[in-house]
């Protein structure tokens, strides 16, 4: 398989992204997390010079769980990722696998225009970049 056969991100990336306030205790985003089958949730700008945040699964294992915290006690904003680096739709699936291993991070939102439009992962990139999987 040559590189010319991997898609884009647009391609792969879940379109669908749920964006909460960074107020919202974690609590709260995991009943958010459950009712729409999500593992990562944005969360969002308190206003145009600000940046988007990211809550994972693995922020509340470690920061919550681990710790032996409340969830009804911490703020989303107290365990979140903190500006995060986003991908633009047309970037080809091999520099986005190239730019999570260089970063070390597993998820990244998709922005275009200023406005997050999907969430790109590993596990979307494999399923669903590369072609004739079927």
């Amino acid at each position: 398989m040559t590189s010319e056969n991997f898609g884009r991100v647009r391609d792969c990336m879940k379109p669908d992204v749920t964006e909460v306030d960074g107020r919202m205790d974690v609590l709260s985003a995991m009943r958010v997390m459950k009712e729409v089958g999500a593992t990562s949730l944005i969360v969002k700008r308190r206003d145009e010079n600000d940046e988007y945040g990211l809550l994972l699964f693995s922020d509340i294992a470690r920061k919550v769980i681990g710790e032996d915290r409340a969830p009804e006690r911490v703020n989303v904003y107290e365990i979140m990722a903190k500006p995060v680096i986003t991908v633009r739709p047309d970037m080809h699936i091999r520099y986005c696998a190239r730019l999570f291993e260089n970063f070390g991070i597993g998820h990244a939102p998709v922005e275009e225009d200023g406005k997050i439009i999907g969430m790109v992962s590993y596990y979307r990139l494999v399923l669903y970049g590369l072609p004739n999987l079927d």
